[in-house]
């Protein structure tokens, strides 16, 4: 599941970042913010306007991202533990 389309306030875990082109910046720069394998990750609200942005916690810190920056970044819901 990608993390634009997790439900608000449920927990997630991080599985990988995907890059849409080769050297992509956004995907790096999501990595270096923590958005690395086996992070707990959870929406935890949207914006107004098309639900963007996105506000996502990742370990303890909060980021803003637009729903084409989060929907590089596959979760599995912890839950369950399977890949959503």
């Amino acid at each position: 599941m990608k993390l634009s389309e997790l439900p608000r306030r449920t927990a997630a875990t991080v599985e990988r970042v995907e890059d849409q082109m080769p050297n992509d910046a956004i995907a790096r720069r999501l990595r270096e913010l923590g958005f690395v394998q086996g992070e707990r990750v959870e929406v935890m609200a949207a914006g107004p306007i098309a639900a963007e942005p996105l506000l996502v916690q990742v370990g303890f810190t909060r980021f803003a991202l637009r729903r084409s920056e989060a929907a590089r970044v596959r979760v599995a819901t912890t839950n369950t533990g399977e890949p959503a």
